[in-house]
């Protein structure tokens, strides 16, 4: 229960520090920013939860229901964007489409037009961040709709074709309906991450609730206003929470084991047509902005041998260590309860393992400011005047704050990665187990954890990754002059110095490239070519 309560304490602190600002504040905000900010964050949500949507299921029924060059490929590249951050592509992107980019340099050089004499999409706007949004994110739908449609098989889609329907009609009537709480709990997950999402709106100037938290507590140092706006963006992210959940509690898919029908071999223009619509999301969601980055990278004054850089590093890698090795416990410790003493508490306790990831990182960071600072400055104040010594920041100085934020933000996916593994040991393990004198964690240390240690290994991978990539929360938390690959980025972009910021994006993505890599391999051994599911 210790673990279900340190993640329900920075909602709860939320929460109580909202309302014990002062209601002048609320006022003042809806009078100025809160229009604009619940404006772009919902816009950005639509339009990035729509543009993923279609790319992930369109992309999902071609490389599981026809045949096309290139398809055995595509269908494992397809995931390869989800190594970029959305704020790393927001970089390349505006190195190459900005005004002094090479794209809009050539269309001047070419035309001989002036900086007046033509338009061109601004990229640096809201709608450009919903572009790399949406290029960073749809593999979160591809996934599961993939795996639906693998589920759900070819032979419907084959009917409503027997009865006269055209290919469109009965994928939008009969194939797309079917896999419906997949394509709909992937879409929850994209929107989850746009509203958490701080390094890309702030670098394009748009004003949502995740950069209103940061100005309020950094730039305005008006916490009562963090603590409001981050509330109001906890209530988006819990509905969205227990959407998800009412989503997925529904979803049923027919039991097999094959795609029945085989895939409907294509040919000519709606080959090449398919093999254009796959490679294009890998195109420009990987392949345009890997090589746009390491162009950058090589004309930069950046060393990623240089003692700075080994330092950021350094920190990236510790910080993402510890925090791998925390989540991985907390996550044992709640599947274990769950598992061997189901009830609805151990129930609960999952569940509220599981809400972090749905509560943005500048909300949870907040969330730990507030007791732990008050905490920090009253044990402060005590020793000051009886023992005149100064204890300075004990907790929120430390990266251990840090280190819970992450735990509370990442905790479901090592759930989610602990539990698909214990779903392999029966009950009967367990039990013979115990009859042989094992107590509860000696079960889960010669029983459970041998058995499961790839599935242990891979949540510790994805938190550590994730970890590497947290922006909002690592800026909030981080001690002074304790900087990770991320803030660097966020830090050199912030100064316009974009080439400078490609070295540690490249570095950030090559991490982002290892659970990719084995996400991919996993789908080759799955059945690429014949139909397993994920």
């Amino acid at each position: 229960m210790i673990v279900a309560g340190a993640c329900l304490l920075p909602m709860v602190a939320v929460v109580i520090a909202a309302f014990l600002g002062d209601l002048e504040t609320v006022a003042q905000l809806a009078r100025t920013v809160l229009p604009r900010y619940v404006g772009a964050t919902l816009a950005l949500v639509a339009l990035v939860g729509l543009g993923a949507a279609m790319i992930g299921t369109g992309a999902a029924w071609l490389v599981v229901a026809c045949d096309f060059p290139g398809r055995r490929w595509l269908e494992v590249a397809l995931v390869i964007p989800l190594a970029f951050p959305a704020y790393v592509l927001a970089y390349a992107y505006t190195h190459v489409l900005d005004f002094p980019g090479p794209v809009q340099t050539l269309l001047r050089d070419l035309t001989g037009w002036g900086p007046r004499d033509y338009w061109f999409p601004e990229i640096r706007s809201l709608g450009g961040a919903a572009f790399v949004m949406t290029l960073a994110l749809y593999p979160y739908v591809y996934l599961l709709a993939r795996a639906a449609f693998q589920l759900t098989g070819r032979g419907p889609f084959e009917v409503a074709r027997s009865l006269g329907s055209g290919p469109w009609a009965a994928f939008v009537r009969v194939s797309a309906p079917m896999a419906r709480p997949a394509i709909f709990a992937g879409t929850l997950l994209v929107a989850m991450e746009v509203i958490a999402d701080y390094g890309t709106v702030a670098f394009f100037g748009v004003q949502t609730f995740a950069t209103g938290i940061y100005t309020s507590w950094f730039v305005l140092a008006d916490r009562a206003a963090a603590a409001q706006l981050a509330l109001g963006l906890l209530a988006f992210a819990l509905f969205l929470a227990l959407l998800d959940r009412w989503t997925r509690a529904g979803a049923r898919y027919a039991p097999r084991t094959r795609f029945e029908s085989g895939r409907a071999g294509l040919s000519g223009w709606s080959a090449a047509a398919a093999s254009l619509a796959c490679a294009l999301p890998v195109l420009f969601g990987a392949a345009l902005p890997a090589l746009a980055l390491a162009v950058m990278a090589t004309g930069s004054e950046q060393s990623v041998l240089s003692g700075r850089y080994l330092g950021f590093l350094t920190n990236t890698v510790t910080l993402a260590g510890i925090a791998a090795v925390v989540t991985v416990l907390a996550a044992v410790v709640l599947g274990t309860y769950a598992r061997m003493s189901p009830s609805r508490r151990s129930e609960g306790a999952l569940a509220l393992g599981r809400l972090g990831y749905a509560v943005p990182g500048g909300v949870i960071a907040v969330g730990l400011l507030v007791p732990f600072g008050a905490f920090d400055n009253a044990v402060d104040a005590f020793m000051e005047a009886n023992f005149g010594i100064d204890t300075g920041l004990l907790i929120t100085g430390s990266i251990w704050l840090l280190v819970g934020a992450y735990m509370v933000r990442f905790l479901a996916a090592a759930i989610g990665a602990y539990e698909s593994g214990l779903s392999t040991v029966t009950h009967n393990v367990d039990a013979a187990a115990r009859v042989l004198g094992a107590g509860l964690w000696g079960t889960v240390a010669r029983v459970h954890l041998p058995v499961l240690r790839p599935a242990v290994g891979t949540a510790a991978l994805i938190v550590f990754v994730d970890v590497s990539k947290e922006l909002p929360a690592t800026l909030i938390l981080r001690p002074f002059n304790f900087d990770t690959l991320a803030v660097q980025a966020h830090r050199l972009a912030s100064d316009e110095r974009l080439s400078g910021a490609a070295v540690p994006s490249l570095m950030l993505a090559a991490l982002g490239l290892i659970p990719v890599i084995l996400l991919m391999r996993r789908m080759r051994r799955s059945g690429v070519g014949g139909g397993g599911g994920l």
